[in-house]
């Protein structure tokens, strides 16, 4: 595992030790992670060109205003420009998260009694560390997947958001965010300090993870009846039990496990935490659709030049390819193997209740944000991000694939079987989404009527 050089450990250690450390890091990097390495090569080549093509992200846009006089942030005396950036960005303070362990950039400074401050929207997120040098920001351009920012805390008549060149990617673009530039949640196994036990593993979560393997090193207030999970809690280095999870159970105050009051909010909220474990991969394969799609048509482009095939000549190879990304797409979308709550789950900070606002919703009140919390997350489980604009910049090939299967999937009027890989979707659930999408989603409307007009 990669340790920061920067690192109360690493700052110890004598300066041959640490070129020693480094190398033998990128020698197991380079044997262990070569597919990652190459995936990320990929990305920074054409067609791709992440690093070098414009980007019209939320940030991009706002620094864009900042420059021009459009636009202004004010300075908190005791928070720096957070407030201001999360107002700029229709940022909800409601989906304040809380993490303590020691796994991002500003590790030094985060620790059990001063955890970081994470805010998200559906496409952008803020993070926060007590006297931090820098606000952390990662939003997604509707093309090129996240790209990640810092703005300096320090008081400034033009505030500038700098633009990450590559460092957040050693983490930020692997197997765990399916090998695109993307976003993680992870559960860890604190030790006092924050720093993880390693050597117990770490998990990437997402809507589909065990209740009980979720959150290790954050802090979460919330009712969840008997499930349990790892937050709220340091860990024994020990693998048969390191951590007992009943302490930090069911708790709606954070108060007497450290000081809340330099915080916007006094909560961590379980709602938000879900939906953001959620979300984070959703965004990872709509880009990794994206790439693929992309990548795999650029082939096509130089095969068909080099062969003197038609310029819009699709081979086999590419067509399965985008299928397989799309499928995998779809899944995810429609919360394939989601994980079912065996208890209701309830947020104290009224994030959900704002959530629920916003988007879209049919003739009859009904919207894909809707909460269920019961058994499952959402009431009508197809994921909110289908009206986001990384899914509307989705390549036409992509977008064809993706909405035939939706179609496919949720024209099925008869009781899912046993076997049906989206037997979670009941038939009264398919017919709901599909009147949903008819409504709110012009480009799933738009199919509808092109199938339903070719079967006339």
């Amino acid at each position: 595992m990669y340790q920061n050089v920067d690192s109360p450990i690493v700052k110890l250690m004598p300066t041959r030790r640490i070129h020693t450390l480094v190398v033998v890091w990128l020698s197991v990097l380079a044997l262990s992670t070569s597919g990652e390495v190459f995936a990320q090569l990929e990305f920074e080549g054409a067609p791709i060109n992440y690093a070098t093509a414009p980007v019209h992200d939320a940030v991009a846009l706002l620094q864009q205003k900042l420059d021009h006089g459009e636009a202004s942030l004010n300075w908190d005396d005791d928070h720096g420009w957070l407030p201001s950036v999360l107002e700029q960005l229709n940022v909800p303070q409601s989906s304040q998260l809380l993490v303590f362990s020691k796994t991002s950039l500003q590790l030094r400074r985060i620790m059990p009694s001063r955890p970081r401050a994470l805010y998200f929207n559906d496409e952008t997120y803020i993070g926060w560390v007590q006297r931090g040098d820098v606000v952390e920001v990662s939003t997604v351009d509707p093309e090129q997947g996240a790209i990640f920012y810092t703005l300096k805390q320090q008081i400034s008549e033009s505030p500038k958001f700098v633009r990450d060149r590559g460092q957040c990617l050693i983490c930020h673009a692997s197997s765990r965010t399916k090998g695109v530039p993307g976003h993680l949640v992870r559960s860890v196994y604190p030790s006092r300090d924050g720093q993880p036990h390693f050597g117990l593993g770490t998990i990437t979560t997402d809507h589909a993870t065990p209740f009980e393997r979720r959150f290790g090193g954050w802090y979460v207030t919330g009712t969840h009846g008997d499930m349990r999970h790892l937050g709220n809690a340091i860990a024994d280095d020990n693998r048969k039990d390191p951590i007992d999870p009943e302490p930090g159970a069911n708790l709606a105050s954070l108060g007497r496990l450290f000081r809340t009051s330099p915080y916007l909010q006094q909560t961590s909220d379980l709602v938000a935490m879900m939906v953001l474990e959620h979300q984070a991969q959703m965004h990872n394969l709509i880009t990794r659709a994206s790439f693929e799609t992309r990548r795999a048509k650029h082939h096509d482009d130089v095969m068909n030049a080099a062969l003197k095939r038609p310029k819009d000549y699709c081979s086999d190879s590419t067509g399965r390819r985008i299928a397989s990304a799309a499928d995998k797409l779809v899944e995810y979308l429609l919360f394939k193997d989601e994980f079912r709550l065996t208890s209701p789950v309830a947020g104290v900070s009224g994030f959900a209740d704002e959530f629920s606002t916003r988007g879209p919703r049919d003739s009859k009140g009904r919207s894909l944000r809707d909460f269920d919390l019961q058994t499952r997350m959402f009431k009508y489980p197809c994921s909110f991000l289908i009206y986001s604009e990384a899914f509307d910049a989705l390549p036409p090939a992509t977008l064809d694939v993706v909405y035939t299967r939706l179609l496919e999937v949720l024209n099925d009027s008869s009781e899912p079987a046993a076997d049906d890989a989206f037997a979670h979707l009941s038939r009264a659930d398919r017919i709901a989404i599909r009147e949903i999408l008819a409504e709110t989603k012009p480009g799933f409307h738009a199919r509808m009527i092109a199938v339903s007009q070719a079967v006339k």
